[in-house]
């Protein structure tokens, strides 16, 4: 294709933030279901093994959503070969989020070679697309040598046995997540550099994160109100349980977007490296969000037996869910505002605090003081956001 043809499927740019479409809104759809296979999966295996084979598998579920992202950043999705490319990629992540819950039983294979299909063919679409002209073409061309390697581990692992195939998926997650880092340096082809990532739309990159955050906890609600639905018995301490868990998503919502998404978007659009800075602001979220796919687990344990005693698992799942959020809430707002919020470490010395307590107690106390921790770090960083934001204006009004 000649580049005055892959013109007219680019997105324009007028110094205006790219829109986010209706078929971006759609395709994250998939990745909703991915969320609940993987918040489930967790649950029925929260031993270290079913954390490390959830871990593996969150790892692919948000590259593959990343990779995308990053092509809709630059291709209008819109535009009708465009828009076929994400419906194409939907339907097969419709196989892979189906078969993430026997990915390290039978259907491995089904499994890889759906998500290798989605990362390679995707990337060789958008290749086709582009044409070699192109500025982006070299930069692709590098990253789908990157995931050609990585799909051989995806494949090889798919058709392996339990612990084979443990350690292929790792070294391709590690493949995939650690090669744009590098700048995807191929021999022979180079490696890319910030100019090749001028380009690229940092306040949609952000506003794409947190819509996917939405989704994430809305996943966590939806969670919620389906183990209530099922409960065979709606008694007061399911109720007070579902409460619970209800103000522990709101808190979490809260950390995240009162007032750090609309500096991220401010940061990201007026940032000397937007496309760099949005990268850095993306890998982020991979914890972020594992920190509600945990905490949804946990949820469904605290609302199926509010009352039974704290086990080595199940206290792990309460605890560990906030815990990671506030570490990729912590590491978000240091891209943003160049330091830590003090509220996130007191959050997480706090949670640390509750370990030995944890034990003695049952599973509704300890999802109630948890949530109480999210409420302290949501109202603590609130507050503090506000008076610093009057006190700037004051200073400004002043001079």
């Amino acid at each position: 294709m000649n580049p005055s043809t892959s013109a007219g499927l680019l997105r324009a740019r007028d110094g205006r933030k790219a829109r986010v479409t209706e078929g971006e809104l759609f395709f994250d759809l998939i990745y909703a279901f991915a969320i609940t296979q993987l918040s489930h999966l967790l649950l029925h295996h929260p031993g270290p093994e079913g954390a490390l084979q959830t871990l593996i598998l969150w790892f692919a579920v948000w590259l593959g959503w990343q990779y995308t992202c990053w092509v809709t950043n630059w291709f209008d999705p819109d535009a009708m070969p465009v828009r076929l490319l994400l419906f194409a990629v939907m339907a097969l992540g419709l196989l892979m989020a189906a078969s993430l819950p026997e990915a390290f039983g039978a259907r491995g294979l089904v499994f890889a070679l759906s998500y290798v299909c989605i990362q390679v063919g995707r990337t060789v679409a958008v290749l086709l697309m582009l044409g070699r002209g192109h500025p982006l073409f070299a930069n692709f061309r590098r990253m789908g040598c990157w995931l050609a390697i990585s799909g051989v581990l995806w494949i090889a692992g798919g058709v392996a046995a339990d612990e084979l195939r443990l350690l292929l998926w790792l070294l391709a997650v590690a493949c995939e997540y650690a090669s744009p880092m590098a700048g995807f340096a191929m021999p022979g082809l180079g490696r890319s550099s910030s100019a090749d990532w001028r380009s690229a739309d940092g306040g949609h990159i952000a506003e794409r994160c947190q819509l996917f955050v939405i989704l994430a906890l809305g996943e966590s609600v939806l969670v919620t109100g389906g183990t209530l639905g099922s409960a065979g018995q709606w008694d007061i301490p399911v109720v007070i349980a579902v409460l619970v868990c209800f103000l522990g998503s709101v808190a979490m919502w809260w950390v995240y977007f009162d007032t750090s998404a609309e500096a991220a978007s401010h940061a990201l659009e007026h940032a000397r490296e937007p496309g760099q800075m949005a990268a850095s602001l993306h890998y982020v979220h991979v914890l972020l969000i594992a920190g509600i796919i945990v905490s949804a687990a946990a949820d469904d344990l605290v609302i199926a037996e509010p009352g039974h005693h704290i086990g080595m698992a199940s206290g792990t799942l309460l605890l560990a869910g906030p815990a990671i959020y506030l570490i990729g809430n912590a590491l978000y707002k240091r891209g943003i505002y160049g330091n830590i919020p003090l509220s996130h470490l007191v959050g997480l010395g706090l949670l640390a605090l509750l370990v030995p307590v944890a034990p003695l107690t049952d599973l509704l106390m300890v999802s109630g003081l948890t949530s109480a921790v999210m409420c302290v770090v949501a109202a603590w960083e609130s507050v503090s956001r506000r008076r610093g934001r009057r006190a700037g204006v004051a200073g400004k009004t002043a001079a």
